[in-house]
């Protein structure tokens, strides 16, 4: 499987960002995609996810602000972000794992099989 991440931009505080996930070479609607971040000096993290099944999950600090969903017919999966603060400013990365992934596998990185090439958001005045 190839995805590719895209979307990515600079923004003011409190503006919105959508990014988007496009998958090839295996369906999305039968897997768990993911985004993480990475910001400069830290370690990539968990942000958000969509399971085989529809149901979803947020890092505690984005949810309310950031919304995860899929197009079946398009084989993509996109984060509208809303609300960016600086602390969002990261390199974003999709990732895909195969089937459902339970709760406790989700901000592992090494649950997910295949990963995009990261695209940069970067929130400032």
């Amino acid at each position: 499987v190839q995805l590719q991440a895209s979307g990515g931009g600079l923004v003011q505080p409190g503006g919105s960002l959508r990014l988007s996930c496009a998958a090839s070479g295996r369906a999305v609607r039968s897997n768990t995609i993911a985004w993480f971040r990475q910001a400069p000096g830290k370690e990539r993290g968990f942000v958000s996810a969509i399971r085989s099944d529809g149901s979803t999950s947020y890092l505690p600090s984005v949810k309310g602000r950031f919304t995860i969903s899929r197009d079946n017919a398009k084989n993509t999966v996109s984060l509208q972000m809303n609300s960016l603060n600086p602390e969002d400013t990261a390199v974003y990365y999709c990732a895909a794992g195969v089937g459902r992934l339970i709760t406790s596998e989700l901000s592992r990185a090494g649950a997910f099989d295949a990963w995009g090439q990261g695209t940069q958001v970067t929130v400032s005045s």
